[in-house]
């Protein structure tokens, strides 16, 4: 939600969403980015948020303005801060710092504010496995095809095959180091059918989440993103099935005329997995 209205922001708390990312970059106007660090740090401190994560998205590193919206924002204790434009690890490294030495000031846990960070440019794509690592704080990684479209001189298509490399190689970053994977934006308003079709590709794809860019679109990305109670109940047969031949010694056995091993059962864990999150919401 852009980051100079309150009300976008409070509609935001009602909505089926798992995070509200409160925008001080591109969804907000140079002339306005003071006004909007007044009004989201007004949301931190007034606004019931529910369930939902509140995260603050700064400009990015080399703006000249991430550190004022850091330092007008960090009394509302956001859930997590969301740096966009990430191109090396030593920009979430300044974040880390940054907020420990908040966190200090005002006699908070230290760690507890996290860290998302948008891969979005070629040079942050070449750089994310040590950006993974950069600092305990992360806990996401989450793509941005567009900027990075722009950023190599692609041409951006519905097929998204100018960006599949750089869409695996988050993913894969995210998986290898334990964060979770947020998939890009889908940007046509209007295409319901194209926005579940991309869901459903990023759930293929390994992601967890997608970022939404309109209250219209987080029904779908959710449908998509939780397991059917269908595909709960094959995952439990399996996991069950799973067990019972191991028990009898059998580390291979066939299921619905299907071989299973040891990969499909930790698929089936992850489907598990994705449904109790969604039910805790």
């Amino acid at each position: 939600m852009p980051g100079d209205s309150v009300r976008k922001i409070a509609k935001a708390t009602t909505l089926d969403a798992d995070s509200i990312v409160m925008d001080l970059e591109d969804g907000v106007a140079f002339s306005q980015k003071e006004a909007a660090r007044a009004v989201v740090l007004a949301s931190l401190q007034t606004l019931d948020f529910g369930p939902r994560e509140r995260v603050v998205r700064l400009n990015p590193v080399g703006s000249g303005l991430e550190q004022a919206d850091l330092d007008a924002t960090v009394a509302g204790r956001p859930d997590a801060y969301l740096l966009p434009k990430v191109q090396a690890p030593e920009h979430l490294v300044w974040l880390d710092q940054a907020l420990g030495a908040a966190e200090a000031r005002h006699g908070w846990e230290a760690g507890t504010i996290h860290l998302l960070a948008l891969i979005e440019t070629a040079r942050g794509v070449v750089n994310v496995a040590a950006i993974a690592r950069a600092s305990p704080r992360l806990q996401a990684l989450l793509f941005g095809a567009e900027d990075l479209a722009a950023d190599l001189g692609a041409v951006r298509t519905r097929s998204n095959r100018e960006v599949l490399y750089a869409r695996s190689a988050v993913v894969t970053a995210a998986a290898a180091f334990g964060l979770q994977a947020i998939d890009m934006i889908f940007t046509d308003l209007a295409d319901e059918a194209g926005l579940e079709a991309e869901c459903r590709q990023a759930v293929e794809l390994g992601y967890q989440g997608k970022m939404a860019i309109h209250p219209r679109q987080a029904a779908v990305i959710q449908a998509v993103f939780t397991p059917s109670a269908e595909q709960v109940a094959a995952a439990e047969r399996l996991i069950a099935a799973y067990r019972d031949h191991k028990d009898a010694g059998a580390g291979v056995f066939v299921l619905d005329g299907r071989m299973v091993d040891a990969p499909m059962l930790a698929a089936a864990e992850k489907v598990l997995a994705r449904a109790a999150r969604a039910r805790n919401l």
